[in-house]
């Protein structure tokens, strides 16, 4: 089959390697119809490198299942699945406790084991799930970024009524919106620097949309909250200023969600820090999607939201490639020279 297999960072090649047939009794194999391009796949891919060499990434996928274990049996061959990356010990004590998420010896699709920008990987059987006919397998490819967000907004009890900002209006920024909309949120701001994420924020609901380009944010916040600040901030930014925003408009006893990954010292201005303490802010961060039953009530969640039509996505995916174009677009994704995106799915079968 063919791969994208990564030898060394910034050394991603388009190979043939064996399809990976040879299944234990509880691992399904999957033809993958669509993997999308993660922000963590950038710098995984062309700065820290995967766990071991050579390593096959990918982690956002769907396709159809081709073969299964001899104990396998809530999928068989031809059912369209999604496929969850995290594969848990089952044994450690948060994974006792239903805490997959926090798992002490996890492995990782894509990025300690072989991953999905190839024709075919391989999967536990216990992280893939049936996706219905009503969705497409597109759409399901990003049910793992949408899964990240629900984990989060699970965490924060948010009410029908509270204002929201939503700092970065990416991938994960586009759900976030969402799911606080599902929610109640009102109003409900969006906060980014790229007209056309602002664009997408509109068009599933944003009430506020602020370019700190063009205007003052704080001032727009309070503006738009009658001077309050927000009630819950969720930064999805991954960077200083998406994180320093998140703090400057959470009002009094307000909740600031932390998604974006830190490539560095994360450090705040004194006057960020000394609101967090004066204004009593509650700091919570959040990782990865993963709670009981396995692999979460958030990947079910979103696919029966999905079913019954109640999640947009297709604005989401702005470009779609083939597994020999990844090796040329993941530099220019590193260098910002690609041009304005929002999700790029990989098609290894076409």
């Amino acid at each position: 089959m063919k791969a994208a297999v990564l030898h060394a960072p910034a050394d991603l090649r388009v190979e043939e390697i064996p399809v990976p047939e040879a299944l234990e009794d509880n691992e399904v194999l999957v033809k993958v119809v669509a993997c999308g391009i993660c922000g963590s796949d950038i710098g995984r891919i062309m700065v820290n490198g995967t766990y071991s060499f050579p390593t096959v990434p990918g982690h956002e996928f769907a396709g159809v299942v081709e073969k299964v274990g001899a104990n396998v049996s809530h999928v068989a061959p031809g059912d369209r699945a999604a496929i969850a990356p995290l594969v848990p010990c089952f044994d450690c004590p948060e994974c006792e406790a239903g805490r997959y998420s926090l798992c002490d010896d996890y492995s990782f699709l894509g990025s300690r084991t072989d991953g999905a920008f190839a024709e075919f990987v391989r999967a536990p059987a216990a992280n893939v799930m049936k996706v219905p006919d009503e969705v497409s397998l597109e759409v399901a490819a990003t049910i793992e970024p949408a899964a990240i967000i629900l984990h989060g907004i699970h965490k924060v009890d948010l009410s029908l009524g509270d204002a929201v900002a939503v700092v970065g209006c990416g991938a994960l920024g586009y759900f976030a919106l969402q799911f606080a909309k599902l929610s109640g949120a009102q109003p409900l701001i969006a906060i980014d620097v790229d007209e056309d994420k602002l664009e997408l924020a509109r068009q599933v609901g944003a009430d506020v949309c602020i370019n700190p380009m063009k205007e003052d944010v704080l001032e727009a916040v309070k503006a738009a909250t009658g001077g309050r600040g927000v009630a819950l901030s969720i930064e999805c930014a991954g960077n200083e200023p998406g994180r320093n925003s998140s703090i400057e408009v959470a009002a009094k006893q307000g909740k600031v969600l932390l998604y974006g990954t830190a490539y560095g010292d994360v450090t705040f201005p004194h006057a960020l820090f000394e609101k967090i303490v004066r204004q009593e802010l509650e700091v919570i961060g959040s990782w990865n999607s993963y709670s009981t039953p396995f692999p979460g009530k958030e990947w079910f969640d979103i696919i029966e939201l999905l079913r019954a039509g109640r999640l947009q996505v297709e604005p989401l995916i702005t470009h779609r490639a083939s597994l020999e174009e990844l090796p040329d677009i993941m530099p220019k994704l590193k260098d910002r020279s690609f041009g304005p995106y929002a999700k790029i799915l990989v098609k290894p079968n076409g």
